[in-house]
């Protein structure tokens, strides 16, 4: 053995205890792993670089960008707001049509995407229904992992396996070649979550401030944290010491507990009264009105003493914050820049001019002076500005995920009228797919272009949401796969499977590639596993005489299996805050579920591919 070889093992051995350790970005260890073969001799330059250049990568780029057009015009809510329409009160209904629907979009945009779109849908679904949302959140991540099997360009593992064909100069995979086995695991997976599933999903009680319809309402909104008798309206004194100062450096959280989030005026214009958020670069002025939140009781003497006078809302004043401004429930992100700062320090009102006036930890809403409240992950924020800003935060996925909006948000989608553009570039990009007349990855970029082209999403916002370390990770492991080939290790491995299973039949290697595959991707990323062991198929399959066609369906669709722990998918670890979930909860749910997709894709493959 060569020490290229040997040290080829060495940086896979690494890169394999750092994914499962968690201790470092993956996105970063990838990078760490093409370093270490560049620098190492292994790789030249261009063949360090090579992930880069990929097709795959360009083309999950662009199904980001198409995603996020059918969310900006409201397409992907629509659907959603389908689901409350006709899901009635039965649980088992709303399971079905839940796992069945995110399923679909998942087929054709990215399994995460999918999934953060459609769990604000869950929670609504469950606040109407007077269920918790433990109910149905993971059987909304497993509808959408499944709804990476159904299509080609469902997930990376699907397309990582087709370029593994399109490279050998073989007949690739055609778009639905994954729907017949896919279509089967999603309706095993929807009954067993209705027959076995929901006998270990903990339930609670209903939400609080939650329509018939199932959204919250913004007065649900100060219910379920606990503020809707907190909020005041108060005017500026002559000589009040807040006059020349911003609301940013009043720091009236910190002093006094105090949140402030609007300002009153009067329009030049219509000469009516308005409301606009607070400004961090408006010094206050004497006479000014504004709306807060008190983070715990104030006393008039308090308000005196800072030079404020309270006034009392009326009727005009309690809706009239509500007409100009929103809110929205944000919970912080796993990988989340937020985790360990304080709320005061976060960034909120100068980064989005967004206040935060709500916090719920583990369910319970916080009181008292919060604002030095270090963050952690599955925190909920209620956040309030401007109907323009409030709807900006569907970008803002870095560091939050978003988990509904108000009722009234209906009223505000500046790009609700380009959904029937939308939908026609969507559905051109899969005719030139289905029938092959451009290659995938040239439809994909086009259906992008389009979509930025006629406004359906901007520029900025196409950027921002490409999920940025995904594609690093896919383009920094791609090198790995490349050096084991070039110092033999691949070889050796495949030696060793063939080995061990070679006079078997190509079922039982169906089967043990989809079971090595499976457990890879319950602790490391499901692509970076897929880009290793596809390869490893394809070679095995040479070895043995049979067409590598079932062998890399078994990995791709294995990659795709990951219900066994919260952090085999990113779906997964989204659901896990929200629903209120534990490790356990996964194994014990997953691990079935995982077994019966081993059996189906074993018997199911060879029929649709045959050896």
């Amino acid at each position: 053995m060569s020490w290229e070889m040997l040290f080829t093992f060495f940086v896979l051995l690494a890169a394999v205890i750092l994914f499962v350790s968690d201790k470092l970005r993956l996105d970063l260890v990838a990078i760490m792993v093409m370093l270490a073969l560049g620098l190492s001799g292994i790789l030249t330059p261009s063949e360090m670089l090579a992930g880069f250049g990929s097709t795959v990568v360009i083309l999950i780029a662009g199904l980001f960008i198409v995603g996020e057009a059918l969310a900006q015009t409201g397409i992907s809510y629509a659907v959603g707001d389908k689901i409350v329409q006709i899901a009635g009160d039965q649980e088992w209904k709303l399971i079905v049509l839940l796992m069945l629907t995110v399923a679909a979009l998942a087929s054709v945009m990215s399994v995460t995407g999918a999934g953060a779109i459609f769990i604000p849908v869950a929670i609504r679904l469950a606040s109407r229904s007077n269920l918790s949302p433990s109910r149905l959140l993971m059987p909304l991540a497993y509808g959408a992992l499944i709804g990476g099997m159904l299509t080609l360009i469902g997930t990376p593992p699907n397309l990582i396996a087709n370029a593994q064909l399109q490279n050998a100069g073989m007949e690739p995979f055609n778009f639905f070649i994954f729907t017949p086995i896919g279509l089967v695991i999603l309706i095993v997976a929807v009954v067993y979550m209705l027959v076995y599933g929901r006998l270990f999903l903990r339930g609670h009680q209903r939400p609080k401030g939650a329509t018939e319809q199932g959204r919250r309402t913004l007065q649900g909104f100060l219910e379920a944290y606990d503020i809707e008798d907190k909020i005041v309206r108060l005017r500026v004194s002559e000589d009040s010491e807040l006059v020349g100062q911003t609301v940013v450096s009043a720091k009236l959280r910190r002093r006094v507990g105090l949140t402030l989030f609007g300002l009153e005026y009067t329009s030049t214009t219509t000469k009516r009264l308005k409301v606009t958020s607070t400004q961090t670069n408006r010094a206050f002025k004497a006479g000014d009105i504004v709306f807060g939140v008190m983070q715990e009781p104030i006393s008039e003497d308090v308000f005196a003493c800072i030079g404020l006078e309270q006034l009392p809302m009326g009727e005009e004043g309690h809706h009239l914050s509500a007409r100009e401004l929103g809110m929205a429930d944000l919970i912080v992100a796993p990988d989340s820049k937020l985790i360990g700062r304080k709320i005061s320090g976060a960034g909120f009102r100068t980064n989005h001019s967004l206040s935060v006036v709500g916090l719920i930890r583990k369910g319970e809403a916080l009181h008292g002076n919060f604002g030095n409240i270090e963050l952690k992950f599955g925190d909920q924020l209620l956040v309030v500005g401007d109907w323009e800003n409030i709807s900006k935060l569907q970008a803002a996925r870095e560091s939050f995920l978003l988990l509904a909006f108000p009722e009234e948000i209906k009223n505000y989608l500046p790009r609700r009228k380009l959904a029937p553009v939308a939908l026609g570039i969507l559905a051109v990009m899969l005719a030139l797919i289905i029938f092959r007349v451009v290659p995938s990855v040239t439809a994909v970029v086009l259906a992008a272009t389009a979509m930025v082209c006629v406004g359906c999403v901007s520029v900025n916002r196409a950027y921002t949401s490409i999920n940025w370390p995904s594609l690093i990770l896919i383009a920094g492991m791609i090198p790995m796969a490349t050096a084991l080939e070039k110092t033999g290790g691949l070889l050796l491995i495949v030696d060793q499977i063939v080995a061990l299973y070679g006079n078997s039949s190509p079922y039982v290697m169906l089967m043990s590639l989809f079971l090595l595959t499976s457990v890879f991707s319950q602790f490391t990323s499901n692509t970076a596993t897929a880009v290793l062991i596809a390869p490893v198929a394809f070679e095995v399959a040479s070895i043995m005489g049979v067409q590598p066609e079932p062998f890399l369906m078994s990995v791709a669709i294995a990659a795709s299996t990951a219900f066994c722990t919260p952090v085999a998918s990113p779906i997964n670890t989204l659901v896990m805050g929200p629903g209120n979930y534990r490790f356990k909860d996964y194994v014990v749910i997953g691990v079935p579920l995982q077994i019966m997709a081993l059996a189906i894709a074993t018997l199911l493959i060879p029929v649709f591919l045959p050896f």
